[in-house]
């Protein structure tokens, strides 16, 4: 594209909520815009399009929805020519209720037809009407389609979407149905061009990932996935997310142990401790299975680091049950753990079950919890002091102390860790020793070595780009996914 085109070009933003998968996405939103002409709105500038990729699983994802396009609505009515896109999972929950409440939306796109939006906004723009688009099934894997990454070192690879579990709090299978599998040699083909640009990390990623290949009838595909990212030269770190207990085989943890690039990291959701909660929950394991796999995790891999989800105050939960929680935390000795207070969401089978547990309560509980993992994650994290460890510098992660400037980046096993100033670049390796310890992150004074890799020259190369943040994640933190910070899948 030439730069008078560019310069007439019409412009894009992208505003992310919620989880892994959606950030995802919205690289393949971003992607398919840019395919079409469009180029992402400089910094601080307003965009011609503005596509909403929504959450429908977290507390007033609605409102924050339509919160933000009142706030777009004086800007519409005074710039016709301005458009604006709503996709993701509320799109696909609320479908036509969206235009009603909103009409001055241009667009609405579901979860399975992604790709579809380029083609409805000039539809929209032609016809000067609203357009609304919800496919119910998959009709095309979302990875064919172009990607607009917005990392250098750092990509997320989806092997799966859907899911096949009925959780009672999780409205997800019915917004992104049943669990559709790639192929392996496809992964892996992605997997290999990404690491040919300069990519040093991959998170392979799916609601479910270890029931992947059950759609080819493989039940043991993760593993032999994650082995077969291990002969990919010049991949040095593997990271897989989210998978369900139940479904969790000891094969897999072999093929973490023993595969040189899969980091010793498991992001694994517990959400209660209490048998009877579980079942309420139709979660399929109970919380003997769940410390079964983190026992025999540790048995092979002493060093790897354990995190997971929790759900505090779900229907029914007694003061009993949610002590169980607690057992099974000191038990698990989580390095990180997100928690979150149970509220109602319309669709799902929880939102109806009796004995709602008051939200005093809830809160009660939840402070209790968070102050214990809160004590278990700095007793963990100290035991790192006076490691050496190899920390990938990350973008967008970096802090100031005091006068120092601090860079920041991840550590094989996944903790945040904050290092003295150092000539790398984010996608750079840095060898360090930790030197102090906090509940969320690592500090370490003494940097031993840099190595610059490729992926830091491809950081770099970027930066005599114009450049934009072209997909804005609003969502909270996660496990360490530079350089969006979206929320985990919370319904795994």
């Amino acid at each position: 594209m030439t730069a008078t085109t560019q310069e007439s070009a019409r412009t894009y933003e992208v505003r992310t909520y919620g989880c892994q998968m959606n950030v995802h996405d919205s690289e393949r939103l971003s992607g398919l815009l840019e395919d079409a002409g469009y180029v992402r709105a400089p910094e601080g500038q307003p965009a011609d399009v503005v596509v909403f990729n929504t959450c429908a699983v977290r507390e007033n994802a609605d409102n924050r929805l339509y919160g933000n396009l009142g706030h777009l609505r004086p800007r519409k009515l005074s710039d016709p020519g301005m458009q604006i896109a709503v996709g993701g999972c509320l799109a696909q929950k609320d479908q036509g209720e969206i235009v009603r409440r909103a009409p001055w939306v241009d667009v609405v796109f579901g979860t399975h037809n992604i790709g579809s939006l380029p083609v409805l906004l000039e539809r929209a723009r032609i016809a000067e009407e609203a357009q609304v688009e919800i496919k119910e099934s998959l009709e095309t894997f979302p990875s064919t389609l172009p990607t607009k990454r917005e990392s250098a070192y750092a990509a997320w690879v989806a092997i799966s979407v859907g899911c096949n579990n009925t959780c009672t709090f999780c409205i997800v299978p019915a917004l992104r149905g049943k669990e559709k599998d790639r192929r392996p040699g496809d992964i892996l083909s992605e997997v290999r061009t990404l690491v040919d640009q300069g990519v040093l990390e991959i998170t392979l990623l799916g609601q479910n990932v270890n029931t992947y290949g059950v759609e080819f009838g493989d039940r043991l595909a993760f593993g032999k996935l994650l082995r077969s990212c291990g002969t990919v030269d010049g991949l040095e770190r593997v990271r897989f997310t989210s998978p369900h207990p139940a479904a969790f085989t000891d094969d897999v943890i072999a093929a973490m142990a023993e595969t040189p690039n899969v980091m010793h990291q498991l992001h694994m959701p517990l959400q209660s401790g209490s048998d009877r909660v579980l079942k309420a929950m139709r979660r399929s394991y109970r919380a003997e299975r769940y410390l079964g796999i983190i026992e025999r995790v540790r048995a092979a891999m002493p060093d790897a680091a354990i995190s997971t989800d929790i759900i505090v105050g779900f229907p029914g939960e007694t003061e009993e049950d949610f002590q169980g929680t607690l057992d099974v935390v000191r038990a698990a000795r989580f390095a990180n753990a997100f928690t979150f207070q149970y509220s109602i969401r319309p669709g799902t089978p929880a939102a109806t079950m009796p004995d709602q547990v008051p939200k005093a309560v809830v809160q009660e509980r939840y402070e209790r919890l968070v102050a214990l993992q809160e004590e278990i994650a700095w007793a963990e994290n100290k035991q790192q002091v006076g490691k050496v460890l190899e920390v990938l510098i990350a973008e967008g992660e970096g802090r100031k102390d005091g006068a120092t400037h601090r860079l920041s980046g991840r550590a094989p096993d996944n903790r945040l860790v904050h290092l003295a100033p150092a000539d790398a670049r984010p996608g750079d390796m840095v060898t360090v020793e930790v030197t102090y310890a906090a509940p969320h992150h690592l500090v370490a004074d003494k940097v031993l070595s840099v190595r610059a890799t490729r992926a830091g020259d491809a950081w770099q190369a970027r930066q005599s780009q114009p450049s934009a943040p072209s997909a804005v994640s609003l969502g909270m933190p996660t496990i360490g996914r530079p350089p969006a910070t979206p929320e985990p899948l919370a319904c795994s």
